[in-house]
């Protein structure tokens, strides 16, 4: 029986090529990157449109590289293929149950010290074949980077996530309240919120933390009174630390602060406040691969940090 599938005219380099500049912007980063010279990738996407009978990017020196709607399809429609010509290389060279090849994971960053190490440790002893990046970044960016599949898996909070990210809940973590150790406060078994109404706030100000944060602030019909807003814990502990305010913090990270003479405290809000979901997420609109598959089930079943009830009184 003769076969009535017709080869694409079109080669997977061609694909590579266009994706690559698509994510670069320029012509000139992504030949860089794929080391090849600018005028090799330029003539490869100038085919690949005449092959394809149509415009996929414009090209300007000065402003770069821009998809055209048409291009915009076929780089979406390029990195499934280029993701499945892969796959299918790594099955066919490795023996079966092996995992090998590329694992991309993404992180909020505030997660990293808790959901990193057992997947660097346990998870990467177990498949030594794997090459294991990481990416820290905001939660939208994380879901760009799940939707182009330049990231298999990330770990999130449960906030603002679209509907096309499928997750899995981990694991639970209420916020709690930062002092310095030589506050008023500071020997309370609890703290109300109304009881920091008046004093400067240092604020983690970087969404989806700050967006919750300020939820509950205003459940309570405080606004508080930021002093200083950063994106980095640490900052706030060690501000904190200093009496330079109180700060809201939801990971609960081993603590430095004493060793430099400024110690802080960690103190439950009462009444409790909603604790916020920390998920492992993945796009629901590419195929998981055998390396996704093995990693969401390592996570389910790590033992995750449990944190106390706070009583709600």
């Amino acid at each position: 029986m003769t076969s009535s599938w017709i080869p694409p005219s079109f080669t997977l380099r061609q694909l590579a090529y266009l994706v690559a500049a698509a994510e670069a912007g320029t012509i000139a980063q992504a030949a860089e990157r794929m080391h090849v010279s600018p005028s090799t990738m330029s003539d490869a996407i100038t085919e690949l449109e005449r092959l394809l009978g149509t415009r996929l990017c414009v090209r300007r020196k000065s402003q770069g590289l821009t998809l055209t709607s048409a291009g915009d399809r076929a780089v979406a429609d390029a990195r499934r293929l280029l993701r499945d010509a892969q796959e299918l290389q790594f099955a066919l060279g490795t023996t079966a149950g092996e995992l090998v090849g590329p694992l991309a994971i993404g992180c909020y960053p505030t997660l990293a010290p808790t959901v990193l190490p057992p997947l660097l440790s346990a998870f990467s002893t177990a498949h030594p074949q794997l090459d294991i990046t990481v990416t820290e970044a905001t939660q939208d960016l994380l879901v760009e980077l799940l939707d182009s599949g330049r990231i298999d898996v990330a770990f999130v909070y449960d906030v603002q996530l679209p509907a096309r990210v499928h997750r899995t809940k981990l694991f639970e973590l209420p916020p709690h309240i930062l002092l310095a150790g030589s506050h008023p406060l500071a020997r309370e078994p609890f703290v109300r919120l109304e009881q920091l109404a008046d004093e400067d706030f240092i604020m983690i100000d970087s969404p989806p933390s700050s967006t919750h944060m300020r939820s509950i602030f205003d459940a309570r019909g405080i606004t508080p009174r930021v002093r200083h807003r950063t994106q980095n814990p640490d900052v706030v502990r060690t501000l904190v630390g200093r009496g330079l305010g109180y700060g809201m913090l939801i990971q609960r990270l081993f603590d430095y602060s004493g060793a430099t003479g400024f110690p802080v405290v960690m103190k439950d809000i009462v009444p409790a406040v909603p604790p916020l979901a920390v998920d492992l997420a993945w796009s629901t609109e590419l195929p998981l691969t055998s390396r996704t598959e093995a990693v969401v089930a390592f996570a389910r079943a790590v033992a995750w940090p449990e944190i106390p009830a706070v009583p709600e009184t």
